[in-house]
């Protein structure tokens, strides 16, 4: 754990300069706008242990895979989101000397990420080792409104010295990829030019042939005074730049401006991506800085009226609650089916930016919930759209007659990774992917989508679980043999509970997709069973045998479902009892000595129990509950907002806590000091799910809104808002009693407290504990 951050309820503030936070700062004040993401690099150079990062939605790599054992179905790559051009950079000489951070004596540093209006700030005072001694400020922002456009303040003035002071904004795609697995540049130079004050710089990946044309121009700026300038222009391979010398005296203040532009053939035709850039630079430099900053501020205004969460009495938690939303906001807008949301977002490079089932099981409910429609449909459509890659993925493993198999890591449908229990056993993806089906069209009600996409995925996965599942003599039951459960501590295990019960349900819920689409438009029932070659009586008949024989591991003795079968072979030793040295284990232990462990990593059983807690009486909740907390070491991001959610419904409030904090601030306080390599951006949803399904107690059962809030002893109230099919309503928690007011023109039935309600339009409802 490191904590440096200082609480604030709408900033994240570092305040002195510290080499050692330099990675973790860069991760933490990251910003981004859906389209592209820059880690907060310094714009001067830094010779110090730093991470160069700037991604570009829908641009990657497919750098080969790296194993030291073939094996048959291994994916040919690990699909990889690029370290893209770096568009930020000024080089800044004082008297000929450059400003490095990690050479000079720096003091007064400040940087602020202000989430409310969304950009990024820093300042500091330099002495360098000439004796000169400098101030800077610096603004940037990605706008969420031209999401082509990136804008720099970059402020300096003169405290005790005449002179010069030399400027050179560039723009460098040559860069690479920390994660390379072959130590490759993934880069090609097309061109390169830089005239007067502009510069652009196009560059090709390798074997993907994805082409990113990045530009720049510049204004600068002397005591409040635009400058004519005639710089010096330079260029060499993925390279252009722009030098301009200033003389300087005491007191003076020089302010550069840089807009930037990333536009890609992911976006554009690449005959075309030279017009687009210099197209947005010429907008960029209309707008100016101060109105695209006002236009981000306004945007970013609307974005908190919808998402935001309120927390009073704890700044430690409302700080972190919307950070965790400020990131998941400017991560994914919605707005491109073709994109979705990687673990680590626009942040870093580890787990490649690919999307991973983290998006169906923690991202979906808070875009359902905070944004319209269309947001969370996309993210469906994504899945829908790659489902001919996922039944190419099951042919490879040797499963035919259309069954579909999504991928656990993804950049367009393919399977690419590359360990093999995860590749091969953790095939509980499917299941996630099939639930946010329903989930989705639960929520909104959209039964289109079902008849027009959601059914053929489902018959797709359905079919999957139906040769995956095998039957056995000896129990006389069906059993799933060989997989890894969301706990990663276990690879190769028989029955796992959750895996199991969630195959279950989705054949159950297939069959009665089916039923619902054959009635409501038998034609288009008709049409899709010739085009997938469904037979409904032969297949559905298999699976309602699978439902009604399925093995689910159990103790009759403890009370519980056991997370895998022998799971209780293993010596049963509780988290309390573990010495800490030995923590976090997957650093400190071997393979071996985790997998012979009872240990897990994160929410297993207890993931199936939260998926499907209305089949469940509150003392099975319970009892499973207080087993699996006690085991669980939460070493993984998306483990404790599980825990937290079923913690509140049990009322046991302050470990509900406890594990919100955890998950709120794991990157804050990087709990697992690893925050440099990235955030944590789906588990964020998780945190955003701790808050309203736990404390909130918010659920959709059967088209209605069911509200059980409790506030932790640590608030004195809390408040949140939720979309609900045409509806905005926000509820105010506080520890006496529950508001609801009803921001639309439609009534809205709910539940509070297990009562029924009915709000009118426009109305408010008061409801005392």
């Amino acid at each position: 754990m490191n904590r440096y951050i200082k609480p604030d309820k709408w900033n994240i503030i570092e305040e002195g300069f510290s080499a050692e936070n330099v990675p973790s700062s860069e991760s933490i004040f990251s910003i981004g706008n859906g389209r592209m993401g820059q880690r907060a690099n310094f714009e001067e150079q830094y010779s110090g242990n730093t991470l160069q990062g700037n991604y570009i939605a829908g641009v990657y790599y497919p750098d080969k895979t790296k194993v030291g054992w073939w094996k048959n179905g291994y994916p040919e790559y690990f699909a990889k989101v690029l370290n893209a051009a770096n568009w930020i950079g000024i080089n800044v000489q004082v008297n000929g000397e450059e400003l490095d951070l990690a050479k000079i004596k720096v003091a007064d540093f400040q940087r602020v990420l202000n989430m409310h209006e969304g950009y990024l700030s820093r300042s500091f005072q330099a002495t360098m080792n000439n004796g000169n001694e400098i101030r800077v400020d610096t603004r940037r922002f990605l706008s969420i409104v031209d999401d082509n456009i990136g804008a720099i303040r970059y402020t300096l003035i003169a405290d005790n010295f005449t002179g010069t002071i030399t400027l050179t904004p560039y723009l460098d795609a040559d860069v690479v990829n920390e994660d390379s697995n072959y130590d490759e540049k993934f880069w090609e130079a097309i061109s390169q030019e830089s005239a007067g004050n502009n510069a652009l710089v196009l560059a090709r990946t390798k074997k993907t042939g994805f082409v990113v044309a990045t530009g720049m121009v510049f204004e600068l700026w002397k005591n409040g005074k635009l400058l004519s300038v005639n710089p010096i222009n330079t260029v060499k391979e993925k390279y252009a730049a722009c030098e301009v010398t200033i003389d300087i005296a005491e007191g003076d203040e020089l302010v550069i401006y840089k807009f930037a532009t990333n536009v890609s053939s992911f976006n554009h035709p690449e005959k075309e991506l030279a017009a687009v850039a210099k197209s947005e630079l010429a907008k960029a430099q209309n707008k100016h800085f101060n109105q695209l900053l006002h236009e981000q501020k306004d945007a970013w205004a609307a974005k908190w009226e919808e998402s935001d969460i309120t927390i009073d009495g704890d700044v430690a938690a409302q700080q972190a609650i919307r950070f965790n939303i400020f990131q998941l906001n400017q991560t994914y807008t919605g707005e491109d089916e073709r994109l979705n949301i990687g673990p680590k977002g626009f942040t870093g490079e580890k787990y490649g930016g690919s999307t991973y089932w983290d998006t169906e099981a923690y991202c979906l409910p808070f875009y359902l919930a905070t944004a319209d429609k269309h947001v969370a449909r996309n993210l469906l459509l994504y899945r829908y759209k790659q489902l001919g890659k996922a039944i190419e993925n099951a042919t490879k493993l040797g499963f035919n007659h259309g069954s579909a198999l999504f991928p656990m890591v993804t950049m367009n449908g393919e399977e690419c990774h590359n360990e093999w229990e995860i590749t091969f056993e953790e095939i509980h993806r499917n299941g996630a992917i099939a639930f946010a089906v329903y989930n989705y069209v639960n929520y909104t009600g959209d039964e289109d989508y079902l008849k027009d996409f959601g059914l053929e995925l489902l018959i797709g996965i359905s079919r999957f679980w139906s040769q995956r599942i095998t039957w056995s003599d000896r129990l006389n039951k069906f059993v799933m043999l060989g997989v890894t459960g969301p706990n990663e501590y276990e690879n190769n295990v028989d029955n796992n509970w959750y895996t199991n019960k969630l195959a279950c349900w989705c054949l159950d819920y297939t069959r009665e997709v089916i039923d619902r689409v054959k009635t409501a438009n038998p034609n288009k029932y008709l049409a899709l069973s010739a085009k997938i070659g469904f037979n409904e009586n032969e297949e559905t008949k298999r699976w309602n045998e699978i439902t009604q024989n399925m093995h689910f591991p159990e103790s009759k003795e403890l009370g519980v479902f056991l997370q895998q079968d022998n799971y209780l072979n293993k010596e049963q030793i509780l988290v309390k009892d573990l010495d800490p040295k030995h923590r976090p284990i997957n650093q400190k232990w071997s393979w071996d000595r985790i997998l012979r462990s009872c240990f897990i990593k994160q929410a297993d059983t207890l993931q199936g129990i939260y998926l499907f807690e209305d089949k469940f009486d509150i003392d099975t909740i319970e009892r499973n509950f207080d087993f699996y907390e006690s085991r669980t070491l939460h070493e993984s991001s998306l483990s404790p907002c599980v825990h937290s959610i079923l913690a509140a419904k049990l009322n046991k409030m302050e470990k509900a806590y406890e594990l919100y904090l955890r998950t709120s601030r794991l990157d804050l306080d990087d709990y697992n000091c690893e925050v440099g390599e990235g955030l944590h951006i789906t588990s964020m949803a998780g945190t955003w799910m701790s808050v309203v399904h736990g404390f909130g107690g918010f659920r959709v059962f059967n088209g209605k809104i069911h509200l059980n809030p409790r506030t932790p002893k640590d608030w004195d109230s809390f408040s949140f808002k939720i979309r609900f099919r045409g509806s905005v309503l926000k509820i105010n928690a506080f520890k006496e009693r529950v508001e609801v007011q009803n921001f639309s023109d439609i009534q809205v039935p709910l539940i509070i407290f297990g009562k029924e309600y009915l709000i009118d339009s426009n109305d408010k409802i008061l409801i005392n504990n």
